[in-house]
């Protein structure tokens, strides 16, 4: 785990770019255990490339930027190859001077016997450049569902890419202003969709992606293109009890392969069943050793802390229990640090408990394992429940159910629905117009979060042609996904998934901390892809092949858990108490009324109606914070 950074450029010199060491700053955080520069400067280019290391495989001998033994190849790469062992062997046998046991020596020479296929041969998370000094070219690639970032600047005759936007910035190639169609992806979603940031000309390389440029005269050529997507392509040859058993299978060998390090690791734990499985799991792999495990909670009540059903899980596993209760009165100095590592802001208020669990963490160890992602691929979310719902309805009335292929049933989904019980304002906010409209306007719904927001803000922002729910729409309606639960899914696994994982990033390299997610093994992605989702989501059972998956890994007073919370964050409280000050600083400042982007007065009404887990007054602090932190300037936190 890593930061990575890199200059093309046919149009300036060295002289006219930032000193390598000094870009390299803007992400020690991301490698505190050493630094690395290569460069190359001829009369009609220049190439930099710098490297800020987080040591875990083997820590002596897998410095970067690291090139080949003939000097034809040089790498800088961020993340993990788990199965690096494997391909070192096979690498070795086939005559490839491989001397140490770093995994980046390894993906090194994976490239150079097959090229950009070795590709399909990596198990792991990653983000890397490769430089062709024979064929003057720079190819780079992001790992199949986004767990480490890459972004990118490109004009024709400069290319410049690393991990945090912050470093792109950092070397003048391009400057901050706020990109009108990432902004109103925002409002909607959140997240950005697709290749765009809440950045002008700054964007990201799509997960499953890779990306080449070439010195060509005066020019820099580039080329992009998926190597990866999922492939829904329906298994009927094998019944409910075979893939249970080959999902128990697939979940135990990506949780061993994400255990090895050479340095200390640990695990986050929720309490729920997908970081409760991978802490029982890496508990009973790791042969008697303890693992470490940490979790976060807040004092302000029961809704708020599961530390509870953490501590059981710690105590079945024989695990090392670490906690921390996390305070609304540091909100004023952690939100703006937080948006600072963060780029650009992205989901909701988890990422505060996120970021104090990791800084917790890296006082103990330097790995973590987590459950990211059990929730997209193994059907968790109410809002899947809650569509199909809508689809039964629609199917028993209009009498269509028998025309939808692997739809669920009415009769078959009723048992499931006390499970619905909390979501009360989601089914009024769905039902309350639109009923029966439409598969992706209908999902559109239920992701939407511009309610409450859009009329806060200028029309200059929320006019213009672009559409978020086109762009939605494009993802959803994919061909070959064959049913709704697939649609739903695949959309979350390109739209909403990377803006987690972009959390999870941050949080943990705030911390200098790396952060695994076992259960986003491609393998297992490609495995749920095709089940039949008649089994899948069997009459609307949540996480159904899962849990059978894991009965009898994970203790049972979590298996039979009916009130996962979600790490719920008691913000509305903070900001109406402890920090009310603090937001109102901010909401209402100068600088916020100077910017022409919202209505103030009617921001002063929202800050006292806030609904308890409401996310608009989140939504627009973090969003002026991140124009007062990037855009203007001048607000770089304290001890940053």
């Amino acid at each position: 785990m890593c930061g990575i950074i890199g200059i093309l450029s046919t149009s300036k010199g060295r002289a006219e770019w930032p000193p390598m060491e000094q870009l390299l700053d803007t992400i020690r955080h991301r490698g505190p255990d050493g630094n690395g520069v290569e460069m190359e400067e001829r009369a009609d280019s220049f190439l930099s490339f710098g490297h800020a290391r987080l040591a875990i495989i083997d820590p002596e001998h897998g410095r970067q930027p690291m090139t080949t033994t003939d000097g034809a190849l040089t790498i800088i790469f961020n993340g993990e190859i788990y199965n690096y062992l494997e391909l070192r062997r096979e690498l070795i046998a086939k005559g490839h001077p491989i001397r140490s046991y770093s995994d980046t020596e390894v993906l090194l020479y994976a490239y150079r016997e097959w090229g950009e296929s070795c590709l399909d041969r990596l198990l792991g998370m990653f983000a890397f450049a490769i430089w062709d000094r024979k064929n003057r070219r720079v190819f780079c690639a992001r790992d199949r569902v986004g767990i480490k970032p890459f972004y990118y600047y490109y004009d024709g005759s400069n290319f410049v890419f690393a991990s945090e936007i912050k470093a792109i910035l950092a070397t003048g190639a391009v400057q901050a202003k706020s990109d009108a169609a990432g902004l109103k992806d925002y409002l909607t979603f959140q997240f950005c969709l697709g290749e765009k940031t809440l950045f002008d000309q700054v964007q990201k390389l799509k997960p499953g992606w890779k990306l080449t440029i070439t010195f060509d005269g005066d020019k820099l050529k580039l080329n992009q293109s998926e190597y990866w997507d999922v492939n829904y392509d329906i298994d009927h040859s094998h019944d409910e009890r075979w893939f249970v058993d080959h999902l128990a299978g697939l979940i135990e060998d990506a949780t061993r392969m994400h255990l090895r390090s050479d340095v200390p690791l640990g695990a986050h734990l929720s309490g729920g069943l997908d970081s409760s499985t991978v802490v029982s799991l890496s508990s009973s792999l790791l042969s008697g050793e303890r693992l470490k495990t940490f979790t976060g909670a807040f004092p302000e009540g029961p809704q708020y802390d599961e530390t509870g059903y953490a501590k059981l899980v710690a105590q079945a596993s024989n695990a090392d229990y670490h906690e921390i209760f996390i305070q609304g009165k540091e909100l004023p100095d952690i939100l703006p640090k937080l948006m600072y590592y963060m780029d650009e802001p992205l989901a909701g208020p988890g990422v505060i408990p996120q970021y104090y669990v990791s800084h917790l963490a890296a006082q103990h160890v330097k790995v973590v394992l987590g459950g990211q992602g059990g929730d997209e691929l193994f059907i968790g979310y109410a809002r899947y429940l809650v569509a199909y719902l809508e689809q039964c309805l629609s199917g028993a009335i209009y009498e269509t159910a028998h025309n939808q292929q692997y739809a669920v049933s009415l009769e078959s989904i009723v048992p499931n629905l006390p499970l619905l019980q909390t979501y009360r304002p989601m089914l009024q906010g769905l039902w309350s117009d639109g009923l029966f409209e439409s598969p992706d306007k209908r999902y559109f719904k239920l992701l939407d979060r511009s309610e409450g927001m859009t009329q806060l803000f200028t029309s200059d922002v929320t006019g213009g042609s672009y559409s978020p729910f086109e762009s939605m729409q494009e993802i959803f309606n994919r061909k070959g996904l064959h049913s709704l639960i697939n649609q739903m899914t695949y959309f979350d696994l390109k739209g909403s998934l990377p803006a987690l994982l972009h959390v999870e990033d941050r949080t943990s390299m705030s911390a200098s901390l790396e952060s695994r997610v076992p259960l986003l093994d491609h393998r297992i992605v490609e495995f749920m892809a095709r089940i039949p989702p008649n089994i899948k989501f069997a009459g609307g059972r949540m996480k159904h092949l899962f849990k059978e998956a894991v009965r009898n890994t994970v203790p049972q007073p979590i298996f039979d858990r009916k009130d996962k919370m979600g790490f719920p964050t008691p913000l509305a409280q903070w900001t109406k108490g402890v920090a009310r000050d603090f937001v109102r600083s901010i909401l209402l400042s100068p600088n916020a009324r100077q910017r022409g982007l919202y209505d103030v007065a009617q921001i002063e009404r929202v800050l006292e109606n806030e609904r308890e887990f409401g996310r608009v007054v989140w939504g627009l602090l973090c969003l002026e914070l991140w124009h007062r932190i990037f855009i203007d300037g001048d607000m770089k936190p304290a001890g940053v």
